[in-house]
């Protein structure tokens, strides 16, 4: 027998599982725990009065086993002589197109430029440490794309619900805590993603499909309007039935070489602006009404949007990818220039909180680079992330600036501690920052700090520069084919693309262009 339960807990039940049983056994009137056996559905966080509640469904089994947690199951066939796709890049977008290809019966070829996950933790020691930024390897480059040294974040506004779950599954199959399919915001960790990287890359090859790293792509074999294949720095030509291109929002030569050969690209809206660092125990006390949030409730995080109007003109100001309990890392592509992006460990437990805080970029404010064509954006992006790594020294030192300062347009005599490796330089934002943009910070932090009393703090500093939010260029594909607009067998996939905006919406994105592909082209 099986019965639901919708509860409304304290954390320190919620997130106890002995507690819970012994909650759900008072609850039930059972005798003894071992009679039943519960299954946690959803969990969720209400902090919005004093006292702060979980709300949790659950069914609960009455001497018998429940049904499997999985309906995924990992029964792939062997694909080695079968038709193959090449497939660039091996981010989430990546390795779900390839997992997608086998389940359908084809070899996929996944051609990766960076390393593998392992391998790849030295050139981030280097950029961390001696602030060597190794083009190929870095936070961006490299088995499991960003999203593998990040928070792992695994919500998705994809209404796709069915898509969402299976992705979860085969993430549990593959080794991540099966709490990722109760909370309504679930997350991973940076130090659990590598290795269930790994474990996506091992289906990949025990069922006969390929993963090459080290494995850059220069140019593409184009024949009768139809992509081939692609060309690798090593002289290569890898072909099949189609190219699944996902290649990560920061791959500027790709998007070079995409238009210099005829091939239809377009510029896309995006933000940029700065990552804000607050100490987390400020966030606890705005968001849980609590003096500390104790043993059971997670680093609370926050969501925060606003307009703001800069010369007649109204502007998105917002935060993005807000890691609770996490850490600032440079994410630079190349030598020369300074990003910072945010990560966290899955128990979150550092005492800094981080959020990416931006600001919209108008199709008007890229009219100084109108000869750049759809590759505007880019040009823009670069010229910022360039502008505060010789302002903050030419090395991986980042400018920075304490939070109220800034909005006061006062130099901070002197920085905080901060939870980003290579350091920190003060300097006034305004000097890297283009004034739309600067301005339009400002005027968001004010509304921010009405919104969370508190949040507008000298205790908090920001840090520039957070440009990588999005790629700024869009390869154009059929909303219902998901092929290019123009060159056939080309399915532009994912982030880099311009069609998701994190783990999961690329993971499902790298799933469709599969599918598509093989509905075309497959036999």
């Amino acid at each position: 027998m099986m019965k639901q339960l919708k509860l409304t807990l304290s954390p320190e039940i919620a997130y106890n599982d002995e507690a819970l049983a012994q909650y759900i056994a008072t609850k039930i009137s059972a005798v003894n725990q071992d009679d039943f056996t519960i299954r946690k559905l959803k969990r969720s966080i209400d902090a919005r009065g004093k006292n702060i509640k979980v709300h949790l469904q659950a069914e609960v089994y009455f001497n018998e086993s429940p049904p499997p947690l999985l309906d995924y199951k990992q029964d792939y066939p062997n694909v080695a002589q079968a038709p193959q796709v090449v497939v660039v890049g091996a981010g989430p977008g990546g390795l779900f197109a390839a997992l997608r290809l086998i389940e359908l019966g084809y070899k996929p070829i996944v051609l990766e430029r960076g390393k593998d996950v392992q391998t790849r933790r030295r050139d981030l020691a280097s950029i961390n440490k001696d602030h060597l930024v190794n083009g190929e390897s870095n936070y961006c480059f490299g088995e499991g794309g960003a999203g593998t040294y990040s928070d792992g974040k695994l919500y998705t506004r994809s209404k796709k619900r069915g898509s969402v779950r299976r992705i979860l599954e085969i993430l549990v199959a593959h080794g991540a805590v099966d709490d990722i399919l109760v909370d309504t915001h679930p997350h991973i960790g940076t130090n659990k993603l590598p290795r269930i990287v790994s474990n996506l890359r091992e289906s990949v090859l025990q069922a006969g499909g390929e993963v090459h790293f080290d494995t850059k792509v220069t140019d593409f074999v184009l024949k009768g309007g139809e992509m081939k294949g692609v060309i690798t720095q090593q002289g290569d030509k890898i072909e099949g039935l189609g190219v699944i291109l996902a290649t990560g929002h920061s791959a500027r030569d790709i998007f070079i070489r995409l238009h210099e050969q005829g091939i239809y690209i377009e510029s896309k809206p995006f933000a940029l602006g700065v990552r804000i660092e607050h100490p987390q125990q400020l966030i606890d006390q705005i968001q849980y009404n609590c003096k500390d949030r104790g043993e059971y409730l997670p680093a609370s995080s926050y969501s925060l949007a606003a307009q703001a109007v800069y010369e007649g003109k109204q502007r998105g100001v917002f935060s993005f990818c807000m890691c609770p309990g996490g850490f600032i890392v440079p994410a630079a592509t190349a030598p020369g220039e300074v990003v910072v992006n945010g990560m966290s460990p899955s128990r979150r437990n550092s005492k800094f909180a981080n959020s990416g805080m931006v600001v919209s970029v108008l199709p008007e404010d890229l009219e100084p680079y109108q000869q750049y064509g759809a590759l505007a954006g880019m040009h823009f992006q670069r010229e910022v992330e360039q502008r505060s790594c010789q302002i903050a020294g030419t090395t991986q030192t980042a400018p920075a600036q304490k939070m109220r300062d800034f909005v006061n347009k006062k130099i901070s005599g002197q920085l905080l501690e901060t939870s980003y490796q290579p350091g920190l330089k003060s300097i006034a934002i305004d000097e890297v920052l283009p004034p739309f943009i600067a301005q339009s910070l400002r005027k968001g932090f004010q509304l921010f700090g009405k919104k969370m009393k508190g949040y507008l703090t000298n205790e908090a500093q920001i840090v520039g520069v957070e440009s990588r939010t999005s790629s700024p260029v869009r390869i154009p594909r059929d909303k219902e084919s998901f092929e290019h607009v123009q060159t056939k067998r080309l399915y532009p996939c994912a982030e880099g693309a311009g069609y998701a905006g994190g783990i999961m919406s690329a993971a499902i994105d790298g799933e469709k262009c599969a599918e598509k592909l093989v509905e075309k082209y497959g036999k």
